[in-house]
């Protein structure tokens, strides 16, 4: 409706000369713009059949139509499409097929009714394509970019992953082969503390109590076994009983049997010490500047300095005078319990002083039962 309300005023119908004058002139109609141009209709009271409907330019030249269809009165018409430039002015004639006259309507249509392309729309459609393919092609650039990031965070990621599980492997070959290096070290050990064992076990001397350096609440059985013969939990001074043999130099070797005693004490003594616990009773000293020895008290055995372990029915005494050691062993584990720095020569006498608790303590054979 905007076109055709803004068409009829330019509008100029040229004058009519009809043949007859019954016979009403056709009417124009803008109906509307289309392909670049503006679609005219040309309509007729008359039928078809009574007629044709030419169109003509402005100078008098036919131009093809299209006839309409009809309607239920099968009244003629045409329709054409004026494109720019060719012509403004257009006409339509109605001419009858039996008596030969016509009719004829006119339009002149200025060119400001045509539609026109802006000169800025290439430029714009241009300028549009160009941002269309800046979008794009950054879009593209991102997308890349952002594959490209993802690929590198992946990798990174993955190469962490890697990391870590060499890590994880790394450690597991190291706990692995510290277990396994700790193991080697104590069958080592084991191995190195069995053949210590042994060679002490060479040095094997044998040893008798002596009934005249015994404490007298000591009770000797075959001359080989020592029992307190107090009730007491615990005798201050300690008792004692010596060995007859004294060792002055070499290595020398003898085992003992502790079974569960407690409160059991042996080692070795200087002569000097010997010879003052003959005229005091037997009693060991308070004061231990020529005495070494290993007890066993409350569950553990006891040295000087705190050394404790779990108890052993058999020990074995192992003094060697060129090393200027006392060592003790667990005969049935075959491994050393301790090791003492003897620092005291001379002729050392073994002693022995069994607990209250009756059990006593026992020389035993080496390689015996």
């Amino acid at each position: 409706m905007g076109p055709w309300i803004r068409m009829v005023p330019l509008i100029a119908f040229s004058g009519l000369h009809p043949t007859t004058g019954s016979v009403h002139d056709p009417l124009l109609v803008l109906d509307g713009l289309e392909d670049s141009g503006i679609r005219l209709k040309c309509l007729s009271e008359r039928l078809f059949s009574e007629v044709k409907v030419l169109w003509m330019d402005g100078k008098g030249r036919n131009i093809t139509g299209n006839a309409l269809s009809t309607d239920t009165s099968g009244n003629a018409g045409s329709s054409i499409v004026l494109k720019p430039g060719s012509g403004n002015a257009v006409s339509c004639r109605i001419v009858d097929n039996l008596g030969k006259t016509s009719t004829e309507s006119s339009v002149v249509i200025t060119e400001s009714f045509f539609p026109t392309i802006s000169l800025w729309l290439p430029a714009f459609v241009m300028i549009l394509l160009f941002g269309i393919f800046l979008v794009l092609a950054a879009v593209y650039k991102l997308r890349i970019n952002q594959k490209a990031t993802d690929q590198e965070k992946n990798a990174q990621k993955q190469i962490q992953e890697d990391i870590e599980e060499f890590k994880m492997e790394l450690e597991e070959v190291q706990e692995k082969f510290q277990k396994e290096n700790q193991e080697m070290t104590t069958k080592i050990e084991q191995i190195q503390a069995q053949l210590d064992f042994r060679r002490a076990q060479s040095n094997a001397v044998p040893l008798t109590l002596d009934e005249l350096c015994k404490h007298p609440e000591l009770s000797l059985r075959d001359r080989s076994r020592v029992v307190s013969c107090s009730a007491a939990e615990q005798l201050h001074p300690k008792p004692a009983v010596l060995a007859k043999e004294s060792f002055s130099q070499g290595k020398h070797y003898w085992e003992v049997e502790v079974r569960d005693g407690s409160g059991w004490e042996l080692g070795v003594l200087a002569e000097e010490i010997r010879d003052s616990l003959r005229k005091d009773g037997m009693a060991l000293p308070r004061e231990r500047e020529q005495v070494l020895s290993l007890g066993y008290s409350r569950g553990e055995f006891t040295i000087p300095g705190g050394w404790n372990s779990g108890p052993c029915p058999v020990l074995g005494v192992f003094l060697d005078q060129e090393s200027h050691n006392l060592s003790f062993f667990d005969v049935e584990g075959k491994s050393l319990l301790a090791s003492l720095p003897l620092r005291f020569s001379g002729n050392l006498f073994p002693f022995f002083s069994p607990g209250s608790d009756g059990k006593g303590l026992g020389i035993r054979s080496v390689g015996g039962s």
